[in-house]
């Protein structure tokens, strides 16, 4: 028997390539920073969005030449942490609160629940496939403050029923709204997938299309108010299937708790067609079915 040819490794540019990507968002973060504390604050939130840029690239240059690595996706966390927990919570320092008081508790926490919900996200998430986040990102908690800035020098801020709001206030719940949301358990979606085979397809195709029209022709308009719609649709819809999960009624042999979310998840859709198909609600083999853990 003819021994087996072990797979070519990638070259070692490509394998760098990646990594590179990180890097860059480490600098564009620090860079913010640094912007932020000399007063450049429309600087600091750009510099924070070509971060989140670079950071999208990353991932999908490791998977697009198959030089992902353990390596790598420490490193990424280690850099989200800087350029989406504390490069935005020090824009907001410098930029709306009280420099000289205890606001800057606001900061620390902020930047403490996205180092949690990254180490989170590495042990519970990272190297597989995704349709769905546990928490709210930490690159869309950071872009959601960063943005803010943007928005408050955009027209639509100067309407009266906007600039007469006391932001000051708001952004610190703001800011601890998006900390406890990034460390909670609320289902937020993953990036779209994109194409026209299928109505998801299509609609997510739509969605990312929109979402880079509306950052090319009214990026200081559109950005800060889209994330908040991203924010508050995870969190209704978590809440939403919550309470499907409570009133509607549960199959037989089916764990009480999972009829409502199961049944509008696409898990949940598999598994009970599955159990039509051989004709009894436990599926192929019934008497295996585990019981829920108290």
């Amino acid at each position: 028997m003819s021994d087996s040819v072990p797979p070519p490794r990638p070259l070692r540019p490509i394998v760098l390539l990646p990594n590179g990507f990180t890097l860059l968002n480490l600098f564009l973060g620090i860079f913010a920073i640094v912007s932020a504390s000399r007063g450049n604050y429309s600087q600091a939130s750009t510099l924070i969005v070509l971060g989140a840029v670079a950071d999208a690239l990353d991932g999908r240059v490791a998977r697009a030449t198959q030089s992902g690595s353990r390596f790598g996706a420490e490193l990424d966390s280690l850099v989200d942490a800087i350029s989406f927990g504390l490069a935005p919570a020090l824009l907001m320092f410098f930029a709306v609160f009280n420099q000289h008081g205890w606001e800057w508790i606001f900061c620390f926490f902020f930047t403490m629940c996205a180092v949690i919900r990254l180490a989170r996200f590495n042990v519970e998430q990272a190297g597989r496939a995704k349709t769905h986040f546990n928490g709210l990102p930490s690159p869309a908690a950071g872009l959601t403050l960063a943005t803010y800035y943007w928005f408050r020098e955009s027209d639509l801020y100067q309407h009266p029923l906007l600039v007469d709001l006391p932001w000051t206030v708001m952004l610190r719940w703001i800011m601890v709204g998006l900390s406890f949301l990034m460390i909670s358990n609320v289902r937020y979606a993953a990036v779209p997938t994109i194409g026209y085979r299928s109505l998801r397809e299509i609609v997510g195709s739509l969605v990312v299309l929109g979402t880079l029209a509306g950052l090319i022709f009214l990026p200081w308009t559109f950005f800060f108010p889209a994330a908040v719609a991203y924010v508050t649709w995870g969190l209704a819809r978590t809440v939403f299937v919550g309470f499907l999960d409570r009133t509607l009624p549960y199959d037989v042999g089916e764990p009480p708790g999972q009829g409502g979310a199961a049944a509008i998840s696409g898990d949940g859709i598999h598994r009970r067609r599955r159990r039509r198909r051989h004709g009894r609600p436990g599926g192929p083999d019934a008497s295996s079915h585990e019981e829920p853990r108290a």
